[in-house]
């Protein structure tokens, strides 16, 4: 039986993968039946370069964690959503000790391969910072649950 999204939101805060936990990944809301999730993040000292901007890298895993939780959330379902390609447009910086808001959306979620996007924007303006398209490939995942799962 699904989850409603109250319960999935627990759950996947609480089984949060290594590289979101690094990223300091807050999550903030989950809507099932649209596809949509939001995320925030602090944009620490160490993402930036020495002008104090959030380096693009930092943007696409952002963007990637929003955008593969949003296929998630759509499936209803645990999957595994391994990125096949992702296309990161940037608009503007992200400076050093601001807060962004990450929102994912499953465009189409297919048997072999989903699509979706994700926007990352200044908490504090509204200002988009950096727009990403992705394809992703759902399926089942291991029999075993991974260590992010079981909290090892």
């Amino acid at each position: 039986m699904p989850l409603d999204d109250a319960a999935l939101l627990e759950r996947l805060a609480r089984h949060v993968p290594p590289t979101a936990r690094l990223l300091g990944m807050e999550l903030l809301s989950v809507d099932s039946a649209a596809g949509i999730t939001r995320m925030a993040f602090t944009v620490k000292p160490e993402f930036c370069n020495p002008m104090g901007n959030m380096q693009g890298g930092f943007f696409a895993a952002m963007l990637d964690d929003a955008a593969a939780t949003a296929i998630i959330a759509r499936a209803g379902r645990r999957i595994a959503v391994p990125t096949l390609e992702f296309k990161v447009s940037f608009f503007g910086p992200a400076r050093a000790g601001s807060r962004v808001i990450a929102e994912g959306r499953c465009l189409k979620l297919g048997r072999t391969i989903a699509f979706a996007e994700a926007d990352l924007t200044d908490e504090a303006s509204g200002r988009l910072l950096a727009r990403m398209s992705t394809s992703c490939m759902p399926h089942a995942p291991q029999a075993e649950p991974r260590p992010v799962e079981t909290g090892a």
